[in-house]
């Protein structure tokens, strides 16, 4: 149901991934200033938080993956040649 939401709204498996891979960086970039401006634990917490959201997007691009391939071949369109 999410899924097919996110779909129908136009998010594709590919913003999922590149937002895996930009929560990736602003988890390095986050745990960096944070070491800088604070403490190491409470960088380590900000890195480790920013940090968790990239499994996330990563199983988001999977499952839209998944509703993409199966959306492409129940489509009317899917079995027509140009």
């Amino acid at each position: 149901m999410i899924v097919e939401k996110l779909h129908k709204a136009g998010v594709t498996s590919e913003h999922a991934y590149l937002a895996a891979a930009g929560s990736i960086g602003l988890s390095l970039m986050s745990w960096l200033a944070s070491n800088r401006a604070e403490n190491v634990e409470r960088a380590d917490r900000w890195g480790i938080f920013v940090g968790e959201w990239a499994p996330t997007f990563f199983a988001l691009g999977l499952a839209l993956a998944n509703y993409e391939r199966a959306d492409q071949q129940t489509s009317p369109e899917a079995g027509r040649q140009p």
